[in-house]
């Protein structure tokens, strides 16, 4: 019997008994992994898998942590001065003896699953069978978790107490005038004015040049009583 797995992005055919050289994997010598991800089944009834066999595996014990064959790269680049460059590289590499080949039964077989070493650590996952009931495991604390954060969430609205009612605006001051039919006076610019304690045109009309003068420095007016023409529109809205 045969069997077709894929690891490290490569198929490999197997049978019991056979050394193998894989793409690195989570694992220290002696230990024992197993590959889920089984193509095809070879012998008497051969089983094809689409594109996987579900619940079929390849065991295999660790002998070693090796490293490839090295290989040299060079580049040259003639028409840029000449330069060139050589690197070497050795693949690392795991030596596996295959052990079993089982046509079903791998997510009770309680070995861990063969992991690459660039991803999860292999020493967290039993096998794909078990890694996947722990994800279910996970979704169904996190739904439990969110129902709960809902519940409560729900629960504090209710005992909220009820949101104070908004003040009313306050009241223009007794005897004010509206301000803004001067020229160039808004609502903003009237609140600063009754701020100030400025709240009619007989006020206005009755400044000095002092009276001008700190009014323009406490609300930046740079001189815009003037170019406005606020005390004389101020006495005659006054008149009328």
């Amino acid at each position: 019997m045969f069997a077709v797995l894929k690891t490290g992005g490569k198929q490999y055919r197997v049978q019991s008994g056979d050394m193998l050289r894989v793409e690195k994997l989570a694992a220290e010598a002696g230990e024992k992994v197993q590959f889920n991800e089984i193509l095809m089944l070879g012998g008497d009834s051969p089983v094809v898998g689409a594109p996987l066999i579900g619940d079929a595996c390849v065991q295999a014990e660790v002998v070693d942590q090796i490293k490839g064959d090295k290989v040299i790269h060079f580049v040259k680049r003639r028409r840029k001065h000449g330069s060139q460059r050589t690197k070497g590289h050795r693949q690392q590499l795991t030596l596996l003896r295959v052990t079993d080949i089982l046509g079903k039964g791998a997510d009770k077989s309680g070995v861990k699953a063969a992991i690459g070493a660039g991803s999860v650590s292999g020493d967290k996952v039993v096998s794909d069978g078990q890694y996947a009931k722990n994800k279910g495991q996970q979704a169904e604390m996190k739904k439990r978790v969110s129902e709960g954060e809902a519940k409560e969430k729900s629960a504090e609205k209710k005992a909220a107490p009820k949101a104070a009612p908004k003040k009313a605006a306050p009241k223009k001051a007794a005897g004010g005038d509206d301000l803004k039919q001067l020229s160039g006076v808004g609502p903003a610019l009237e609140k600063k004015l009754h701020e100030n304690g400025v709240t009619s045109f007989a006020q206005i009309a009755a400044w000095t040049e002092a009276d001008v003068a700190d009014m323009d420095e406490k609300l930046s007016f740079k001189g815009r009583i003037e170019r406005e023409g606020w005390i004389d529109q101020a006495k005659e809205l006054t008149k009328g």
